[in-house]
Formats: C-alpha cells, sequence, structure tokens
C-alpha cells in the first residue's frame, strides 16, 4: 500500500512522517503542493511544521495549495487522511474537519511528551487501539487551542467525533481537553501531537521499561495499513 505525504514551504515533519509510513509497513510517496497530482495513493498524510510561515493563520494559505484541491476530493471518496499538528490546522481551514486551532493560552510554544486518552477507535487511523488506551506521543506546537462553538462541541463530542484527548495537562488550552478530532465518516483525522516521533524505539517518548522507548504513535500508521489491506 502507498501512503502520500504532502510537502509545503516550510513543511518541518514530512521526512519523519514518511519514515513513519515505512516503518509501519507501507510505501511512503512524496507528493508537492504544489500539483494536482496524488500519484494514485491510497492514504494520505498531511505533516507537521510551519507552512507558508503560519502567515494570516497557521495551515490557511496552504488550505488554498493546488494539491489540497484533489485532497478534498480523495476524502470525500474515503481515501484516510491524516493531518498532524499544521496539517490538522490545514484540514480545519479546508473545512474537512470543523473547529479550528488558536494561539496557546499561555503563549508561549510548547514541546512535551504528552499523554492522551484515545477516544474513538473506530477510525481508520485508531482501528488498532484499544477503547480509552492511554498512550504518550510527543507535542510541539505553538497554536495548538482547539476551539469551536459551543453547539459544534456538543454535536463532537455526542456523536463520538473526538478521537484523542489530552491526559494530566491541557498544555495549549483545547476546549473540552481536545487533542483529535474525526469527521464523521471516519477516515478523516486531525491532531496536534506528533504519532510520526514515536514510531521507533531509541527516538521516541520515554517508558517505565526504558529512556526513549516509546512507540504509540506506530498504532496509527499501521491502523491505517491494515485497514488498507482489508479492503484490498
Amino acid at each position: 500500500m502507498r501512503i502520500g505525504v504532502v510537502t509545503f514551504p516550510g513543511s518541518l515533519d514530512d521526512r519523519d512522517a514518511q519514515r513513519a509510513v515505512r516503518i509501519a509497513g507501507a510505501e511512503p510517496v512524496a507528493l508537492w503542493h504544489g500539483t494536482h497530482d496524488l500519484d494514485g495513493v491510497d492514504a494520505i498524510v498531511l505533516p507537521g511544521g510551519f507552512s507558508y510561515g503560519d502567515y494570516l493563520r497557521a495551515g490557511a494559505i496552504a488550505s488554498h495549495s493546488p494539491i489540497m484541491a484533489e485532497v478534498i476530493q480523495a476524502a470525500d471518496r474515503g481515501v484516510p487522511v491524516l493531518g498532524i499538528c499544521n496539517g490538522f490546522q490545514m484540514l480545519t481551514e479546508a473545512h474537512l474537519l470543523p473547529g479550528g486551532l488558536i494561539r496557546n493560552d499561555h503563549g508561549s510554544f510548547i514541546c512535551r511528551d504528552q499523554r492522551l486518552r484515545v477516544e474513538n477507535t473506530s477510525t481508520d487511523w485508531t482501528n488498532g487501539f484499544t477503547d480509552r488506551q492511554e498512550i504518550t506521543i510527543p507535542l510541539k506546537n505553538g497554536e495548538g487551542g482547539f476551539i469551536a462553538s459551543t453547539a459544534e462541541l456538543e454535536r463532537l463530542e455526542g456523536e463520538n467525533h473526538v478521537v484523542f484527548r489530552y491526559l494530566d495537562v491541557n498544555p495549549n488550552g483545547s476546549l473540552n481537553d481536545i487533542a483529535g478530532i474525526t469527521n464523521a465518516r471516519g477516515n478523516v483525522v486531525g491532531l496536534m501531537p506528533h504519532p510520526e516521533h514515536a514510531v521507533e524505539p531509541g527516538f521516541g517518548p520515554d517508558t517505565p521499561d526504558a529512556m526513549r522507548s516509546g512507540v504509540d504513535g506506530l498504532t496509527i500508521f499501521t491502523s491505517a495499513l491494515e485497514g488498507l489491506l482489508a479492503r484490498a
């Protein structure tokens, strides 16, 4: 299976996402923001970084890149799409996911290993987790505070569209401690933490077993791969 990773001007973690795809067992395909070609990929990752320098709003300009027209069409067809950090911001700006992401409530960039609870295991990107599983994934953002109207929050909670929730501490002021959400179909998921940084022993978060041994993020990528293989 081939999973595309889109590079935008200012992308930071596209190579890391490609490596995560490879470690999960799929073939990573580098895609360029300025084309209309998805190269026939089976799933798509919008990676983290600072696309277009975060001008206007984080993800706002990138959401109008040429390739995003194809990403939106693919998502509407049911193709799995994952937005990580800046990619999550793009998904909200492109209206593939509701709400928005604003400046952290404390006004500072934050980088930490963040505990999360998996709230929805029925999406294309989380079906490999157990219900309410607690995981640890690196987080790094300056504009990661999730916002939505009261009615939208009630809908997200009531329809089980919250996928990840912050535990122990809310690092950016996100409403309802929301770290990630999904669309109704379950093929589009966005989250602020970075699962691509927790896929390989020696390079992930610390665990009780050993330093830098956490690989909880890998399940996000293997979930998509296993789902694609099951449908092939």
